[in-house]
């Protein structure tokens, strides 16, 4: 794992769609690159999820959340990918809506995808969810970006707010995959969250022709009625000779 650049350098990235953004889909040696953001309330953990995902070690206090930039590879289907995760700052609510400073914006338009992470021990931030998948969407108007739930903080049942089945409950709604994670005791739920959306994005960026061209591979090459004829009447003849002069 490696730390690339905190959050301010996202303005430098350029916008979804253009020239130069199909140059930025391949990362380090030529590897086609997946840019996550992880997206949230404060408190709710996004910090240890993604440095869980990235090193596999779980760690209980960090600093102030100021928005790093990490990298690092990983196999998906046989493919190693250049992975981008942007951890972000905690995301408040207001009577007008949304704190979503330009900052944050600019990460989720630079993203190919989003984790959107709530805890399960804080109802306010599950409150969050619906607007903020709104949000995220808004800003990919005409794509569909690959969302994946997390609900964290699943070992705390005895300080328990929210019912994960309401979660999944809300996933199913927004149409999004949805998983219940302890950062610090499980790796696999967390791992599981980022390799789904490495999926959905690599088939995404996969070129329009390729299944195309697979799906016709597939279809076996018609014979020559040349050679159906001469087959036919070898037959024909070989019958003739078994059953003899009449």
């Amino acid at each position: 794992m490696r730390l690339i650049q905190n959050m301010c350098t996202i303005a430098e990235y350029p916008a979804a769609g253009s020239a130069a953004a199909a140059e930025c889909c391949l990362g380090p040696a030529g590897r086609r690159l997946v840019k996550i953001a992880v997206v949230g309330a404060s408190g709710v953990g996004k910090t240890a999820l993604v440095v869980r995902f990235l090193t596999k070690r779980f760690i209980g206090d960090y600093e102030r959340n100021a928005g790093n930039l990490y990298t690092r590879q990983v196999q998906v289907e046989g493919e190693t990918l250049a992975i981008q995760v942007q951890d972000t700052p905690g995301i408040q609510a207001h009577e007008n809506g949304l704190s979503c400073n330009e900052q944050l914006n600019r990460c989720i338009r630079w993203a190919d995808a989003v984790v959107i992470v709530f805890s399960i021990t804080d109802h306010k931030s599950y409150e969050l969810i619906g607007q903020l998948h709104q949000h995220v969407q808004q800003l990919h108007l005409g794509t569909r970006l690959p969302v994946v739930l997390v609900a964290n903080k699943a070992d705390l049942l005895h300080i328990k707010q929210v019912d994960p089945q309401l979660g999944l409950q809300l996933a199913s709604m927004l149409g999004c995959s949805f998983y219940e994670v302890s950062v610090s005791e499980n790796y696999n739920g967390v791992y599981n969250a980022f390799h789904v959306l490495c999926k959905e994005v690599r088939h995404k960026q996969q070129p329009s022709g390729t299944p195309e061209k697979r799906r016709t591979s597939l279809i076996p090459r018609p014979k020559s009625p040349n050679m159906q004829d001469l087959k036919r009447r070898h037959a024909v003849e070989a019958e003739d000779r078994w059953m003899g002069p009449e």
